[in-house]
């Protein structure tokens, strides 16, 4: 799965490798109330940007790769734009993410000088984790990128190690994996993982690992069942290879943090 993470040097303090320098080359314009703010790194970098509005309009255009929408993450408890269908698979994967507790898309405008003119650049994602820490994410896959996109990520990145925010480029996921994910996450809403005895029935059966329709066979009614067993796939209390080959009735499944010999 191609993605490229640069971590902050420290987690809730504007420090970094351009240190002052950097605080004050960027600016951050941002939707407050429905009015668009712009103020410097140094004086918005704690805004709690998983909250803002998006400061513009999601747009795809004819013979493009994209197409916008809305993704209902069950992490949000909301729908989050997106305008692609790259940008769709990595949303999925930020809402199977255990670390992730909020996401907005969208979040802001960067502003910086790049020693000729005046350039912009909005980001997909802005991440909030678990710890605290944020994670701004843009999505492009490796060979659509141009340099002008690469200047933009690059000044990203700079302006996010400056705040302590890590940076990720994200390319297109691994696709068998993520066909197991695009079919798991039609599961991840709480209610599939209803009724609660069928849950706890599930992960004491799969404690020695099993394949899938037998399990669940094992456990009740498969038309009962099965979304129950998805839906524990989903959050990873159930584990499978879903890198290997698409999920069928005879792939493994085992408890997370069950031990056996494969």
């Amino acid at each position: 799965m191609a993605v490229y993470r640069y971590a902050g040097d420290v987690v809730g303090a504007p420090v970094g490798v351009f240190g002052e320098v950097a605080l004050a080359a960027f600016d951050l314009a941002f939707s407050v109330n429905g009015t668009l703010v712009r103020r410097s790194l140094a004086s918005s970098w704690d805004m709690p940007f998983e909250a803002v509005d998006p400061v513009r309009e999601f747009s795809w255009h004819k013979d493009s790769h994209g197409f916008a929408g809305w993704y209902y993450s069950s992490t949000v408890r909301d729908h989050v734009g997106y305008e692609s269908w790259l940008e769709r698979d990595r949303l999925i994967l930020l809402d199977r993410d255990p670390q992730v507790v909020a996401v907005a898309s969208q979040p802001f405008w960067l502003h910086w000088h790049d020693g000729t003119r005046k350039r912009r650049h909005t980001p997909d994602y802005f991440v909030r984790l678990s710890d605290g820490r944020a994670r701004i994410v843009d999505v492009r896959a490796e060979d659509e990128m141009d340099e002008a996109t690469r200047e933009a990520f690059d000044a990203t990145g700079h302006a996010c190690r400056a705040v302590g925010w890590e940076f990720e480029w994200a390319g297109r996921p691994e696709p068998v994996f993520m066909a197991n994910v695009r079919w798991l996450f039609r599961y991840r809403r709480a209610r599939c993982g209803r009724p609660v005895a069928v849950a706890d029935r599930l992960l004491e059966v799969f404690r020695e690992p099993m394949g899938l329709w037998d399990g669940a066979g094992l456990v009740g009614d498969r038309l009962q069942v099965l979304p129950v067993l998805f839906h524990l796939l989903w959050s990873g209390a159930l584990k499978a290879d879903l890198v290997g080959g698409l999920m069928e009735t005879g792939s493994l499944v085992w408890t997370e943090g069950s031990t056996w010999a494969a």
